[in-house]
């Protein structure tokens, strides 16, 4: 059967829309990776008095006041299409921090994904964040967004209402003409929510507009507090920050898509006992090495993170099998790494092969390339 032709102009413009070519222009707009909190790939975390990354992937917090507990949580705002949110519950407070402690949690963002914003021109799009929050406390908290590259941030303040509500929040930031972000896979622009301070974040004034770093402004004005009594507790989900002045809809993505964007800063590759790790190979009887893959490319050469135990890692091989205390990582790139177990542990014939599993349930061996 001969198909006829389709002149263009029997199709019009307004005929051609994003649903009828199953595509969506707007898709990956909101620039937090993992706003709706459901990857948790480190697990929950108790006594967390240090910062660093913690539980739900994609977010540093910065903890330098009380003690706490960080889960990812199924309290969530009804009706909302949300599964999981962060859970932060003070486990030992601290009424009267010092003056240079913080208690905030942040996303950094590479410089190559935030380009299309402009930022450092005349047409320097403005950005909107927001997101959903329940505490059982009231008071006002602070929302900074801080251009890394250029020393210059921007902030609002945003309050707690009523006690144990959701309850949604909206701010809008203007675009900065001044400092361009760096073209490259380095922290630039980074979204913090800060939720208690000591003194010397707090003796400024929230800055409405972009302006040179000043830590006194970090919290200006702040009085939620969150670290001062064991009862406090804050669920947070539905953080999104997008260009434009206003608040759309939540994007959610697919679940493998968001581990997948998740995985390119932090990779859990074995975790509990009996879990493949990989091939290994003694390249003599006193040296092992497995490489493992990573699912996708990760921001930048990764290191190893894992935990050393007796005969917490198993080689099953022809005749038997050897066990050792701890992997090393030996070199790494953004697809694959090469870890191994060397003199003192490894101990076997040149030439033997087998595969490699944890060999304990608290073993774990993970990879980062977090900003």
């Amino acid at each position: 059967m001969a198909i006829d032709k389709i002149g263009s102009a029997a199709i019009t413009d307004s005929a051609v829309t994003d649903a009828k070519l199953s595509f969506n222009a707007n898709q990956f707009r909101n620039i937090i990776i993992n706003g709706d909190m459901s990857i948790a790939q480190r697990g929950d975390v108790t006594g967390a008095n240090s910062s660093g990354y913690k539980a739900i992937d994609r977010y540093r917090h910065t903890i330098s006041i009380a003690t706490w507990s960080i889960s990812q949580s199924t309290d969530v705002p009804s009706g909302q299409g949300f599964a999981k949110s962060m859970k932060m519950d003070c486990t030992t407070a601290e009424a009267s921090p010092p003056s240079e402690s913080a208690l905030a949690f942040v996303q950094k963002i590479e410089g190559q994904n935030v380009q299309y914003l402009k930022k450092g021109t005349s047409s320097a799009e403005s950005l909107t964040v927001s997101f959903w929050v329940k505490s059982n406390k009231t008071g006002t908290a602070q929302v900074n967004l801080v251009d890394e590259d250029n020393n210059r941030m921007i902030g609002k303040q945003w309050s707690i209402s009523s006690a144990d509500t959701w309850e949604k929040k909206t701010l809008t930031f203007a675009g900065d003409t001044s400092g361009a972000l760096g073209n490259d896979n380095n922290s630039s622009l980074r979204c913090e929510i800060w939720l208690d301070a000591g003194s010397a974040y707090k003796t400024g004034a929230t800055p409405t507009s972009w302006e040179s770093l000043n830590t006194a402004d970090y919290f200006a004005g702040g009085t939620l507090n969150l670290g001062d009594n064991t009862a406090n507790e804050i669920y947070i989900t539905g953080l999104q920050m997008e260009a434009g002045t206003a608040a759309s809809d939540f994007e959610f993505l697919p679940t493998d898509v968001n581990l997948q964007r998740c995985q390119r800063y932090y990779y859990l590759h074995a975790e509990g006992n009996a879990k493949p790790i990989g091939i290994a190979f003694y390249y003599s009887s006193a040296y092992m090495g497995i490489q493992v893959n990573f699912p996708t490319s990760m921001r930048s050469g990764a290191s190893t993170e894992n935990v050393s135990g007796t005969d917490y890692y198993k080689m099953d091989r022809n005749g038997g099998n050897d066990v050792v205390n701890t992997l090393s990582l030996e070199v790494s790139n953004q697809n694959n790494a090469q870890i191994y177990a060397s003199s003192g542990d490894a101990s076997g014939s040149a030439g033997n092969a087998g595969r490699m599993s944890t060999n304990n349930s608290a073993s774990y061996i993970a990879f980062g390339a977090e900003l």
